[in-house]
């Protein structure tokens, strides 16, 4: 894998078209500038990787659209050494932009296939400390939890109990809530074990938060951590 002078600049194209969009956080904006977005999709897509939109990457998932990927970072408020759980894992190119924002990431994925492709592809690229997990993301992980910050990069219709028990309180849930027709971003702030603030910020567009796992037997459902080093 190749990061040329071309691809460097079309990520400086991307980093100046989020700002004209409204970005401001200079550490979401160093990442996206950082991060080599033409590894996570196949080089016969190499022309669409700075693009600002959605890209499939297999098993009916998609690669967020980089302003999505940008927003959701913004409005997740990283702080050195944040403890973050992400569901859905995908290409991991949303576990990396956290991680290079110096968080510490555990990323959950339902599709086995897509799961053991991103958990050995993260640190072939540098992503060492990201920790991957397969396994329902409605179930969380109980094992690492609590986090300072949950993230969803599906769209759900409710916010899932399991998930707020894990969030510490006054740590930060943000959910794409709503049907297939579209979501609304929504970041919840726990104030307390049964109590929260909810503000939202616009509307999107995610593929489903489905419950269970995919592609395994179902003796082996229980959650499997493959810690990368």
């Amino acid at each position: 894998m190749k990061d040329s002078y071309r691809h460097k600049g079309l990520r400086a194209k991307l980093v100046k078209q989020l700002k004209d969009k409204g970005i401001k956080d200079i550490k979401v904006l160093a990442a996206i500038g950082a991060i080599p977005r033409h590894y996570f999709l196949d080089n016969a897509f190499d022309e669409w990787a700075y693009k600002d939109q959605a890209f499939p990457i297999g098993s009916g998932q998609t690669i967020s659209q980089p302003y999505t990927v940008a927003r959701q970072s913004e409005l997740l408020e990283i702080f050195d050494k944040c403890k973050v759980l992400e569901i859905g894992t995908g290409s991991g190119y949303q576990a990396a932009v956290l991680a290079t924002m110096n968080a510490k990431v555990y990323s959950i994925e339902r599709q086995k296939l897509l799961f053991d492709k991103t958990s050995s592809f993260l640190p072939k690229i540098g992503f060492n400390s990201i920790r991957t997990l397969y396994g329902d993301g409605y179930e969380g992980s109980p094992r690492f939890a609590p986090f300072d910050r949950i993230i969803a990069t599906a769209g759900i219709n409710e916010i899932p109990k399991k998930l707020f028990q894990q969030l510490k309180v006054g740590g930060i849930m943000l959910l794409p809530i709503g049907d297939q027709r579209g979501q609304v971003m929504t970041r919840i702030l726990k104030t307390s074990e049964t109590s929260y603030d909810k503000e939202t910020f616009g509307k999107f567009s995610f593929v489903p938060f489905l419950k269970g796992t995919s592609g395994m037997e179902n003796h082996k459902r229980k959650t499997e951590e493959k810690i990368l080093r």
